[in-house]
């Protein structure tokens, strides 16, 4: 079984089943973000509002990615989980990111760390996981 670990990570697509397997044998809340391999930013948005715990809710028609950022936090704080894990199953390479696709990577790799940071989350930290998979 693959290690559960706080951060961002870029992973093989073969492992994300076993990932979720073993958030679900820890009763570690998971998500799964299912773009179907596009990295525009309405993609992104879509399954966001469709998959993730957002505080306040995201307007289907306003795509701003502050708010999207902010909305998210505030969501995955409120779980009131000490840990969390999110997949992205098949987005494209991390290492080739570019444009939109850029910056929505930018905002996962920032949601673990200020989620664990104490002067944020007053005390109440929540371990983060983001495994992002690429797309064969």
């Amino acid at each position: 079984m693959p290690e559960i670990r706080g951060g961002f990570h870029e992973a093989p697509a073969s492992s994300v089943p076993e990932l979720l397997a073993e958030a679900a044998r820890r009763g570690v809340p998971a998500f799964t973000l299912s773009t179907g391999g596009r990295t525009d930013k309405e993609a992104f948005f879509r399954v966001v509002r469709e998959t993730l715990p957002l505080d306040p809710p995201l307007s289907a028609t306003r795509h701003v990615w502050d708010a999207l950022a902010d909305s998210l936090w505030n969501g995955l704080h409120d779980l009131d989980a000490p840990r969390v894990v999110v997949v992205w199953p098949d987005a494209g390479s991390v290492a080739e990111a570019h444009g939109d696709y850029a910056i929505a990577l930018d905002i996962l790799r920032d949601l673990p760390t200020s989620l664990a940071d104490p002067r944020c989350t007053a005390g109440r930290r929540t371990e983060l996981s983001v495994y992002v998979a690429s797309v064969p």
